[in-house]
């Protein structure tokens, strides 16, 4: 999707471009290295087996959606990209680097995880809250700084919550704090975003929001892997697409290869039909 495109279709509230504030913690200077890889991947959840042998990278300026069935492994997919859960097989690497290799807060400035589920919230407001995502850039004993205040403020506006900043958390609607949780992981400044399920509780019009939001941190040299319900508008912002099908089969490959009317409608368990609309891909279940 085009620069062009994306200035004419974002709010404009919103920026078209990553305000200063938030320009990447961490440098990149060989865009030909992936800034992740899985090489042999194995999952399984409870002894089932989620998908084998599947090798995936993603590099700086790419945005992909997971897709597939309640319980495919999505969420699996993604604790395993952020090293939160080991694999059952295979290997992980962040910027070449296998997990083991880097220190923890060296690898949340290079990479952030926006979970399905937001912790409980203590008593905190929005600007509190959303500092929290500093914490990989303070010293041990550390406080935030009036810089870390600009940026989480700078998140903030990014999501369309500017001047929230002194409401209690607890008082906000669910798609609040779904943003709220966004600007969090925007104020951590990483360079790989792997959000799962970024659209929950998110009206149509915050969803577009987000999801060209999204696809700006990939244009502005990030990168991004979403798992997704929303076939229609994985097709529309996502460069490749990964598949799950439920019975531990999973393909990777642009929506064109991927999102076809056969491998959909067996991994939703019902018939889909793609068509195109002013040359957008609509699915329609049969």
């Amino acid at each position: 999707m085009s620069g062009t495109h994306l200035a004419a279709h974002l709010p404009t509230h919103l920026p078209t471009h990553l305000p200063p504030e938030l320009a990447y913690s961490s440098p990149w200077p060989d865009w030909a290295q992936p800034l992740l890889s899985a090489r042999q991947l194995v999952l399984k959840r409870g002894g089932r087996g989620l998908c084998a042998n599947f090798d995936f990278e993603i590099h700086a300026g790419e945005c992909v959606a997971i897709l597939g069935p309640n319980g495919a492994g999505k969420t699996t997919l993604l604790h395993a990209l952020a090293g939160l859960r080991a694999a059952d097989g295979g290997a992980v690497s962040l910027g070449g680097k296998p997990y083991a290799q880097w220190a923890l807060a060296e690898a949340a400035r290079l990479r952030g995880l926006l979970p399905q589920h937001a912790p409980a919230h203590f008593a905190a407001t929005v600007l509190e809250t959303v500092l929290i995502g500093r914490h990989p850039h303070l010293g041990r004993w550390g406080w935030e700084s009036e810089r870390d205040e600009r940026i989480a403020r700078a998140a903030l506006a990014c999501v369309g919550l500017a001047g929230f900043e002194v409401r209690e958390v607890s008082a906000l609607s669910g798609g609040e704090n779904q943003r709220v949780a966004l600007a969090t992981l925007l104020a951590q400044t990483p360079r790989l975003f792997l959000l799962d399920e970024p659209l929950n509780h998110l009206d149509l019009h915050h969803q577009i929001v987000v999801l060209d939001l999204l696809r700006v941190l990939a244009d502005g040299g990030g990168a991004v892997v979403m798992a997704v319900h929303d076939l229609d508008l994985a097709a529309r912002y996502a460069d490749r697409v990964i598949l799950f099908d439920g019975a531990g089969g999973v393909v990777a490959g642009t929506h064109a290869e991927v999102m076809s009317d056969a491998r959909l409608s067996h991994a939703f368990a019902h018939p889909l039909r793609r068509v195109e609309i002013e040359g957008q891909a609509v699915f329609l279940p049969g």
